[in-house]
């Protein structure tokens, strides 16, 4: 196994077992729901995002795989103090990562530790496990109330 998959593997796990993040905010201004019927994943993304437009706490609830789980936990993470067009950005720096639009070697980009799920676009079928909590995300910024099943 190599040293990219052995620690892809421990961090997935080390934020499967200790989500961060993982409660519900307290008077939250953006939530949304997520939903991926191949897998059964389920989740809940919460924000408070201040009038300027900086992500001030973002957390999430549900119940999932251990990618979708990791993937929530450290999108939360992540945009933490961002603002909201800093989050489309990394959204989509994030979605082209796993589709294999996007190689975080080749450029700048503001994925940081987010990087570590590069490996996910060997497996398709664990795509959508991946980019649900960025999808529910995006629907919870953009206050649609539908539930997401990206």
């Amino acid at each position: 196994m190599s040293y990219q998959s052995e620690l892809y593997q421990q961090v997935i796990l080390d934020h499967n077992k200790n989500p961060r993040n993982f409660h519900e905010i307290t008077g939250f201004s953006h939530s949304c729901d997520g939903y991926n019927p191949l897998c059964g994943d389920k989740i809940r993304v919460h924000m408070r995002i201040n009038e300027a437009g900086t992500i001030e706490d973002a957390a999430f609830t549900g119940s999932g795989c251990a990618i979708s789980k990791a993937s929530a936990s450290m999108m939360t993470v992540h945009l933490k103090g961002k603002t909201v067009d800093a989050a489309r950005v990394i959204f989509d720096e994030f979605h082209k990562m796993v589709m294999g639009e996007m190689e975080p070697q080749a450029g700048l980009h503001n994925l940081g530790k987010l990087t570590i799920f590069h490996g996910v676009r060997e497996f398709p079928s664990r795509i959508k496990c991946a980019t649900l909590a960025w999808h529910t995300l995006i629907c919870a910024i953009d206050k649609t109330g539908e539930t997401t099943m990206e």
